[in-house]
């Protein structure tokens, strides 16, 4: 299982984030990449140290016969196709995809990026990627498409990682109407 998490909070050339999402959506399929599940859109708060806008966040199930290196590599072709501008890490974006996990695959980083507020780097590919088991805005989404997918890691399934969330950490996530 193949699985890829979508987030925006700015509109760009779009009428609104949620339009940018169902435009890396669209986008997907001329890259290789198959939708086979998306999750409801949901309205989360910005998570970092600048204060931003809510993002709009999804996450999606996708079949694809590139490996896991390549994948990343277009999903970022995708993200420049829809305006993404990289300066400084966690800053507001149009569009932020990130490769979440891959089958059971689990690749260590070779080297760290940027810490916040420094210019963007690349990051390295990491699978899992290492923010999933702690971010709501991931799991929420998640658990509603793959309840039952397993952290190839941790052992927990994403039901079981998103009930470990303290409460105070899902305050703040809805869904998003206009994403339905």
């Amino acid at each position: 299982m193949i699985l890829i998490s979508l987030g925006s909070n700015m509109a760009g050339a779009y009428e609104s984030p949620a339009h940018v999402l169902r435009a890396a959506l669209g986008q997907l399929p001329m890259h290789g990449l198959e939708p086979v599940r998306v999750s409801p859109f949901y309205r989360t708060p910005a998570v970092g140290p600048h204060a931003q806008p809510d993002f709009i966040n999804a996450v999606a199930e996708v079949e694809a016969a590139l490996p896991p290196e390549a994948l990343l590599e277009q999903l970022h072709r995708i993200e420049q196709a829809l305006g993404r501008e990289r300066a400084v890490r966690w800053e507001e974006r149009i569009i932020d995809l990130d490769l979440l996990a891959y089958d059971d695959l689990v690749v260590a980083p070779a080297g760290g990026g940027p810490k916040p507020g420094e210019p963007w780097k690349p990051r390295p590919l990491e699978l899992p990627h290492s923010g999933l088991a702690e971010r709501a805005f991931v799991l929420v989404p998640l658990a509603d498409i793959a309840p039952d997918w397993r952290h190839p890691v941790l052992g927990l399934t994403a039901r079981e990682l998103l009930e470990r969330l303290d409460p105070a950490d899902l305050a703040g996530i809805a869904p998003e109407r206009e994403g339905a």
